[in-house]
């Protein structure tokens, strides 16, 4: 189906839920997954598990070196976006090779 097509079938259906005719509307339940937490240690598991440095993986995810430090010594905990991160890395064995984040040569 091409992207006008779409758009309008979209847009009747939008028009007929408004008038109360809900069965012509395709409607998707999504559930968000829980945003996980990580910690000092466990952020150093998680980077000695890729054997990565502390600089290393700070240019992986972005940040700076003093940032990593601070999470692994439990001066600062990273942010939500940072937290679904880690979480990647740490169930997708090679996300950041399939990611093209981190090269292997």
């Amino acid at each position: 189906m091409d992207v006008s097509k779409s758009i309008l079938r979209g847009l009747s259906e939008a028009v007929e839920y408004e008038k109360g005719n809900q069965s012509k509307a395709t409607r998707s339940r999504v559930e968000i997954a829980e945003l996980p937490s990580y910690h000092g240690v466990k952020i150093k598991e998680i980077r000695m598990k890729k054997k990565l440095s502390q600089a290393a993986f700070a240019k992986v995810i972005g940040v700076s070196v003093k940032t990593v430090e601070a999470w692994e010594a439990d001066r600062n905990i990273p942010s939500g976006p940072v937290q679904r991160l880690l979480d990647m890395i740490e169930r997708e064995e090679n996300v950041l090779e399939n990611s093209n984040i981190l090269l292997l040569k």
